[in-house]
């Protein structure tokens, strides 16, 4: 479990981590330099589950090592599919993380969401849901292995 005293707001407990994987640890469908050592060390605190419409075909492949599950959606109304994920793993435990349109969803049921700006770029209606916004992935998994930048960001 991940645990983020934010002074002004409510102590966040987290025990998964959800995430997009093309446009947010991903480009074009290969994974991100350096994405797979800051996952594994999530790994030891939180659940990593990744969700995609898996637009390149390759999430399997690319996540094989990693000790994350992956759930490849459905090609209809993928927004409600992520949102519905998010819902049943118990959403105030939950940190999303993604970039487009169909990831806007799963922001509004977590308890926090970053959106991930990158080399695909972000999708206004996933922005205006998101808690935080970061360039990149790697901003976003520094963020939550160093618990004193979600309290510098968040805090009242």
């Amino acid at each position: 479990m991940l645990t983020y005293t934010i002074p002004g707001r409510d102590v966040l407990e987290i025990h998964h981590l959800v995430l997009d994987f093309n446009g947010t640890f991903a480009l074009d469908g290969v994974m991100l330099p350096n994405v797979a050592e800051r996952l594994r060390k999530l790994a030891e605190s939180v659940t990593i589950h990744v969700i995609s419409g898996d637009t390149n075909g390759s999430v399997r492949r690319e996540c094989a090592e990693l000790p994350v599950t992956v759930t490849v959606l459905g090609k209809d109304d993928q927004a409600q599919q992520k949102q519905n994920f998010v819902r049943q793993l118990k959403p105030q435990g939950v940190i999303a993380v993604g970039n487009g349109a169909n990831d806007a969803g799963m922001f509004e049921a977590a308890s926090l969401a970053i959106a991930v700006i990158g080399g695909e770029g972000c999708c206004t209606a996933a922005l205006l849901q998101s808690d935080i916004v970061v360039r990149d992935a790697l901003d976003a998994f520094d963020l939550l292995l160093r618990t004193n930048r979600i309290v510098g960001t968040l805090r009242t």
